[in-house]
């Protein structure tokens, strides 16, 4: 039986700005939750659902990550991409699929911990043959965040920003499964967004897609959250 690579790239890179009243001296998603970082159990549900490779996109404290971590957590190799200056997601993840070996990868934030099926999120990218399938969340205000709106086949067909949303709606849950050539107009240690630069701007033409997803979902990135994360875990 031959061993297919499942590989996931996760932005670790941030600055933390909002957390740093609260955890000054670690990246983000090195914040400590219930005595271990909040990494351990992003990459414990990898491991759950087959991921064999996890790329770690570093920035910000990189040495930190790293030295706990190593080359391997849980039975996943752990690589690193690093980032000296901020390259922006869409930026940090074509730096960090220069470590990837397979040509669907999925990619998900260091800081927040969305329960979803990523079988699920698989079959959906292979049924829709699609380069690019994410997952969606329902909140009661969307004006926090922007809003992504899907027709009856999950096939995205718009993006309304933060400033021009409000009510319940569909959100950007960042997690997603995407083919490498989507990144194929853009050049290594170019700076861009993912969001603005890839999803928006090539939905139209190119079809993506999307499901909803009601599992739960934290991000430790506003003290709050961080707070209720130890109380939730």
């Amino acid at each position: 039986m031959v061993n297919i690579e499942k590989e996931a790239i996760v932005l670790a890179g941030g600055f933390g700005t909002r957390l740093q009243s609260v955890v000054n001296d670690v990246p983000k998603p090195m914040a400590p939750v219930k005595g271990k970082p909040f990494l351990t159990y992003l990459l414990d549900y990898l491991q759950g659902f087959g991921f064999t490779h996890v790329v770690l996109s570093t920035g910000y404290l990189h040495e930190k990550i790293e030295s706990y971590f190593g080359g391997s957590y849980s039975g996943m190799k752990i690589s690193y991409a690093y980032e000296d200056s901020p390259l922006g997601t869409g930026g940090g993840i074509l730096n960090a699929l220069q470590q990837c070996h397979t040509e669907n990868v999925v990619v998900l934030n260091g800081d927040t911990l969305f329960r979803v099926d990523f079988h699920a999120l698989e079959n959906l990218f292979a049924q829709k043959e699609t380069m690019l399938s994410i997952i969606l969340r329902t909140v009661e205000d969307t004006s926090r965040y922007g809003r992504v709106s899907i027709d009856e086949n999950g096939k995205i067909i718009g993006f309304v920003e933060k400033k021009n949303a409000s009510g319940i709606g569909t959100i950007n849950g960042g997690i997603y499964l995407l083919n490498k050539q989507l990144f194929s107009k853009f050049s290594v240690g170019q700076k861009f967004s993912f969001e603005k630069d890839i999803m928006e701007k090539m939905y139209a033409s190119q079809p993506f897609y999307a499901y909803v997803s009601d599992g739960y979902f934290i991000d430790i990135g506003v003290p709050e959250d961080y707070m209720r994360a130890q109380v939730e875990f």
